[in-house]
């Protein structure tokens, strides 16, 4: 063997000015981020001041309205209709009006069934 402890050495010196390139790199990148994360940050608007923030109306939180829909019924006619001659509410442009359903009361699951799509089969049952 002609290898000598001088080489074995200087293969050590060379790994080791490699890991410290890299170190460098690694910490110059990471400064470069963090001083183009501050550029933005200043191009971006100041936060709204306390006076600047959304207030609620007077009259208090806009409140929830539940009710029933029901769609407008179909014109029955002797030919096809496209949608651009169903009338949504004076639309005209196919959108299905709806009303208020008279019936106040909510639908719900068929007792014993599991409410979901797909099996076909008798829920519970």
């Amino acid at each position: 063997m002609n290898t000598s402890w001088m080489d074995i050495a200087a293969g050590r010196g060379a790994l080791g000015l490699g890991l410290v390139v890299v170190g460098v790199v690694v910490v110059a990148v990471l400064i470069g981020a963090f001083a183009l994360g501050v550029r933005v940050k200043r191009r971006e608007p100041p936060r709204p001041t306390p006076e600047e923030q959304p207030r609620l109306p007077e009259d208090g939180p806009v409140r929830e309205v539940r009710e029933n829909r029901e769609p407008d019924e179909v014109p029955r006619s002797d030919h096809r209709l496209t949608p651009h001659q169903l009338s949504g509410h004076g639309h005209g442009h196919g959108d299905a009006g709806t009303r208020t359903d008279s019936s106040t009361d909510r639908p719900r699951w068929e007792e014993g069934s599991s409410g979901s799509f797909g099996s076909g089969g008798a829920g519970g049952r």
